[in-house]
């Protein structure tokens, strides 16, 4: 266990709070063409009478365009009241090793000032996580979008073909980012069930994997619709929707429902390392 603790917390002296939470570049210039040809954004695949954004949500300020850090909930309130805690609470639990690993950056606007968070889909990025049903329907909201429902939704993740799986009908170990076999919070804290918030969690690895994966990597983990994809809507992080569930399973989730996995159980004001979301808007 130290081992990996050692590990993720030498991937993370490694990046600075711009390669954390860097912005990349935008869809490949095919299927953004082909996008906008029907009617949807270029980060953006058409479903029927609908469209997906294509990569997990991460997110900026609605004003200024700055990244936010994806390790922290994008709201002022929160984020002040999870970096101070666990400043303490880090502090206070798990392995030497874990208890000496730093907390992520926050740039000063995060720190400092009020900021608004807005939705963007792009590949290669962390994707935003700590989000609870409210601050993804803001996100998308402030993005000119909305939260999708659960039946776009899961139409998006079972592709044109409707497969239960992206790749398929049937469920194959590590072809989506799902049912890895350590979980972040054994890791740091020693048990799998405390410490949901700690903004380090995502920062572990297995092996020289990391747990959480940039957007799109994972690329036979994708939901086809003619000729556009959809990346890991199974797996990588819950997806938020608008009846106030999250879909999909995340990476350390034991689940091999593929787009038919949800979690039900929760308000929507939680949050925790594993949430995320993507928005979806009706096609032109």
């Amino acid at each position: 266990m130290v081992s990996r603790v050692k590990q993720a917390a030498l991937v993370f002296f490694g990046l600075g709070l711009g390669a954390l939470c860097s912005l990349g570049v935008g869809p490949k210039s095919a299927e953004a063409e082909t996008s906008r040809a029907r009617g949807c954004p270029s980060e953006m695949a058409r479903v029927g009478r609908f469209c997906v954004d294509r990569w997990e949500m991460s997110t900026v300020d609605k004003t200024t365009g700055e990244a936010l850090s994806p390790y922290y909930p994008p709201a002022p309130t929160l984020v002040s009241e999870v970096w101070r805690g666990w400043l303490v609470e880090r502090t206070q639990m798990g392995e030497p090793a874990a208890r000496a690993m730093p907390l992520p950056p926050l740039s000063p606007l995060q720190r400092t000032a009020r900021f608004e968070p807005k939705a963007i889909s792009r590949p290669g990025q962390i994707p935003q996580t700590y989000l609870s049903q409210v601050l993804a329907r803001r996100a998308c909201d402030n993005a000119g979008k909305r939260l999708c429902s659960q039946d776009e939704w899961v139409t998006a993740c079972k592709g044109k073909a409707g497969l239960k799986f992206p790749y398929g009908g049937a469920y194959k170990q590590g072809v989506c980012n799902v049912y890895r076999f350590i979980h972040p919070a054994a890791v740091l804290h020693g048990s799998a069930s405390l410490g949901h918030r700690d903004p380090r969690l995502n920062l572990v690895y297995e092996g020289e994997s990391p747990l959480l994966r940039t957007t799109g990597e994972t690329t036979a983990c994708a939901s086809r619709w003619d000729d556009e994809r959809l990346y890991d809507m199974v797996g990588n992080v819950d997806e938020w929707v608008e009846e106030g569930m999250f879909l999909g399973g995340f990476y350390a989730r034991s689940t091999t429902n593929g787009c038919e996995a949800k979690v039900t159980n929760h308000a929507p004001i939680y949050y925790d390392y594993s949430t995320g979301a993507r928005c979806c808007r009706d096609a032109d």
